[in-house]
């Protein structure tokens, strides 16, 4: 698992307790951010909505939809709705939610009363894995101080949802707060609100509470004063791979991925960069300019996703990486959905034959053939996901892949895994350390 420290970062927002060297407690919380905002009435919550309208907040969990979209749609329903808050952090790379909450939990609490105010909620559920100890723990902590001192108006439950990579995707997680699986919905109308026990449901992710927090404390000014024009504010980063310091940082949005690389000791340039997640993408390792925001990302196929930034060893071999991170995804998917029980693996099996210097001539036209079919088909973004951080490798890692096609791979296809993969149950040439 990635080190969970933090690093260096040029503002300190979401973190600022910790950087100060104070602790999660609700005392030092008040110090540094102020009382919480309390929203008592219609225009104190139409104040806040229109600060979070023009400050340009955006998800964090993933997707980066616009947070008012999403908290307007669920204030106009009939029914009280219910608020999860969506701390799973399937993505195993990335441990910046964990971090969040085991350094700032009060903050996270303070945006998920402020939301919950908005919508005017019944009340509030945390999704929080068992897995993740330290981060329930710190919100057990928080939530007793604040009941003590009865700051929060609705009643917050902490709740253990399984862990798994897509039992944080929204649907999924709202499934399982309905008594269900935790399955992925398909749902064609994304404006249509989900239910759990016939109650609308918001689902916000941990840091986009946080977010939300300080824009109802200093408004959206103060939060446009830092960032990109397109891209404000600030958001945390979990690096990780071929770094001296890998963590958790907090980084203004617009920052170049080089900047964020120095800060994590980069020592020689990457063979490779991972960003967004295992459902991102590649990017050249001299491609380090880019500045980590989705407009700037998005020009080269790339997203802010998951938040995290993964470095490849100069040496090490980007399609053998890719088929085990693919492979992990199939057997992580709920398998509900062709795209999924059918296509997903025989991607993974292409790209690992392929990365093993094991291909048959027909190998690269099949693969492509497969990428081109997956996409929109699933009833969540995980094959899509898959898809497109396999055409990435295909793109970044040319040289490599045309002569792998032709069974002649490069000395990097040994070298050991870069990214963890936990509980990979599926078998392949790649893992089992043979060649045909």
């Amino acid at each position: 698992m990635t080190t969970t420290t933090t690093t260096l970062r040029s503002t300190s927002r979401l973190l600022a307790v910790a950087d100060n060297g104070g602790g999660p407690d609700l005392d030092t919380h008040v110090q540094v951010h102020g009382d919480p905002p309390r929203l008592t009435g219609a225009a104190a919550r139409d104040g806040v909505l229109g600060a979070l309208s023009r400050s340009g907040v955006t998800g964090r969990g993933g997707a980066g939809f616009p947070t008012t979209r999403k908290v307007d749609l669920l204030a106009r329903q009939r029914r009280r709705p219910v608020l999860l808050v969506n701390a799973m952090e399937g993505e195993p790379a990335s441990a910046k939610d964990r971090v969040l909450l085991e350094r700032a939990p009060h903050l996270v609490l303070d945006g998920a009363q402020v939301t919950g105010a908005l919508i005017r909620a019944d009340h509030i559920v945390l999704c929080i894995p068992a897995e993740h100890g330290g981060a329930a723990h710190a919100v057990q902590v928080a939530l007793a101080e604040r009941a003590r001192r009865r700051i929060d108006a609705l009643h917050v439950e902490l709740a253990a949802p399984p862990a798994r990579y897509a039992a944080g995707e929204e649907s999924a997680l709202a499934d399982w707060a309905a008594g269900g699986s935790g399955l992925p919905m398909f749902r064609p109308d994304k404006g249509v609100p989900m239910a759990v026990r016939r109650s609308p449901v918001l689902v916000q992710n941990a840091e986009t509470l946080a977010h939300v927090a300080l824009v109802a404390r200093h408004g959206d000014a103060w939060y446009r004063s830092v960032g990109a024009p397109d891209a404000p504010g600030t958001t945390l980063v979990t690096v990780t791979g071929a770094v001296q310091r890998p963590g958790v940082m907090e980084v203004e949005l617009g920052t170049p991925v080089g900047h964020i690389l120095a800060w994590a000791e980069v020592r020689r340039q990457p063979g490779g960069v991972l960003l967004g997640g295992y459902g991102g993408a590649w990017i050249e390792g001299s491609d380090l300019d880019v500045p980590f925001s989705p407009a700037a990302l998005r020009e080269r196929g790339a997203a802010v996703g998951a938040g995290v930034i993964g470095v490849l060893p100069a040496g090490a071999c980007g399609l053998a990486e890719t088929a085990r991170l693919v492979a992990y995804l199939a057997d992580e998917s709920a398998g509900q959905c062709g795209p999924c029980t059918f296509g997903l693996p025989a991607v993974a099996e292409d790209l690992d034959r392929l990365a093993m210097g094991a291909a048959d001539p027909a190998l690269l036209e099949r693969l492509r053939r497969r990428l081109e079919v997956i996409p929109g088909r699933g009833a969540c973004g995980l094959p899509d996901g898959a898809v497109r951080l396999a055409h990435s490798a295909l793109r970044v890692f040319a040289f490599d892949v045309a002569n792998h096609a032709r069974r002649r791979p490069c000395p990097g296809w040994a070298h050991r895994p870069t990214f963890p993969t936990p509980g990979v149950r599926r078998m392949s040439l790649w893992t089992t350390g043979t060649r045909r």
